[in-house]
């Protein structure tokens, strides 16, 4: 991978990870159009650490609020409770079924046909009956639930953020809430996968050829981020995500053809 093709696919990372499109199934999808080959989940985990630290530069007063109200405030206190349960079933989920996971992330036909359901969750979205609840009425049951939508995610081509936020909506959360405990809620998973693949990144650190181009999409991601935040964010609100829907599906078309017809 030159140092083009990994500013393309951090950008990529960047830009879709807070989108209901599955940021790692374009990194998949990408990586097969680009001829781009990266063993493993090394590549897409650190580009993850990239989007990790935009959500926490994005989100950093509430962060500090979070912790800073875990000793006097009882409703961080439990917040802070509830997004422990809710990383629970993700972590065991990802322990237990990593070799599952990882060969699926040499899989772009896997990642075509899991964007078709993906604009089915989109969809879902707009479609659930919103309720009221806010943090003070969360349960751990709700956490534990919305923590195993999140688990399923870690399939390339499955939205996490529109999996988590379907998964809140259908608890009851109110929309705000919702948005707030999936971006949240995504903070100990890509930090705990980063961990989970601390040797394999250290290994890549020992070679300059892997190590300049992985650095350079991380930044990128983080970068790129940022700015797509916002614009999920707003695109939430208004409830206008049946487009993506539209767009998940075609794209999803364009990779099982071409992976079907790579085979002949």
């Amino acid at each position: 991978m030159n140092y083009l093709e990994a500013a393309i696919l951090g950008l990529l990372q960047g830009l879709t990870e807070f989108l209901p499109v599955s940021s790692s199934g374009h990194l998949v999808i990408a990586q097969f159009f680009l001829g781009v080959k990266q063993p493993g989940v090394t590549f897409e985990v650190m580009v993850h650490f990239g989007t990790l630290m935009s959500i926490i530069w994005v989100f950093r007063k509430d962060l500090l609020e979070l912790l800073g109200g875990f000793i006097s405030k009882s409703e961080q206190k439990k917040l802070l409770l509830l997004l422990i349960m809710g990383t629970i079933p993700t972590g065991l989920m990802g322990i237990l079924f990593k070799p599952f996971f990882t060969q699926l992330f040499d899989k772009p036909f896997v990642a075509g046909i899991m964007l078709f359901i993906t604009g089915f969750i989109v969809l879902a979205i707009t479609r659930v009956k919103i309720m009221n609840k806010g943090v003070e009425n969360i349960g751990i049951k709700d956490a534990v639930i919305i923590g195993i939508f999140q688990g399923i995610a870690i399939i390339p081509g499955i939205t996490r953020s529109g999996t988590t936020i379907l998964g809140a909506l259908w608890r009851g959360l109110n929309k705000d809430t919702a948005i707030k405990y999936s971006f949240f809620l995504a903070l100990p998973a890509i930090a705990g996968a980063t961990l989970l693949e601390i040797k394999d990144l250290l290994k890549i650190g020992e070679n300059a050829e892997f190590l300049g181009p992985n650095i350079l999409a991380t930044f990128i991601a983080f970068i790129s981020g940022v700015f797509a935040i916002t614009v999920f964010v707003n695109l939430l609100k208004k409830g206008k995500f049946y487009y993506i829907a539209y767009y998940c599906w075609a794209i999803g078309v364009l990779t099982v053809t071409a992976s079907i017809y790579s085979v002949f």
